[in-house]
């Protein structure tokens, strides 16, 4: 059974960091390009970053120079480090098996002062 279960979210100020991580299994997570998506009220689900089998990444223009997607293939984890987050950051932050496009148990982020 596939899994993955992301933490890391919480409130934070205007201007401050989370590092979200999410813990896969029941898949090769290696060789499995990876990504992070969120979903904002009345907006729908956006992807923000995604990260390849080769350790290419790509992220979405609104967060590009504020979070880092990278992958620990040894612990099956995928990581985002956010940095000078906006409040329209805010919402439930998932990640994502590409080819299957399966998420798992989203964490909330709220960016508010």
């Amino acid at each position: 059974e596939v899994q993955l279960q992301a933490s890391g979210g919480g409130l934070v100020q205007p201007g401050g960091s989370l590092r979200l991580s999410c813990a896969a299994s029941g898949f090769a997570f290696s060789t499995a390009a990876m990504s992070w998506v969120r979903q904002v009220p009345g907006k729908g689900v956006e992807r923000i970053a995604v990260i390849n089998v080769d350790g290419r990444t790509g992220y979405l223009d609104s967060v590009k120079g504020r979070f880092i997607i990278s992958r620990d293939n040894a612990k099956n984890t995928l990581f985002l480090q956010m940095n000078s987050l906006k409040p329209e950051d805010t919402g439930v932050y998932y990640c994502e098996r590409v080819s299957e496009g399966t998420r798992g148990q989203g964490t909330q982020v709220t960016v508010s002062s």
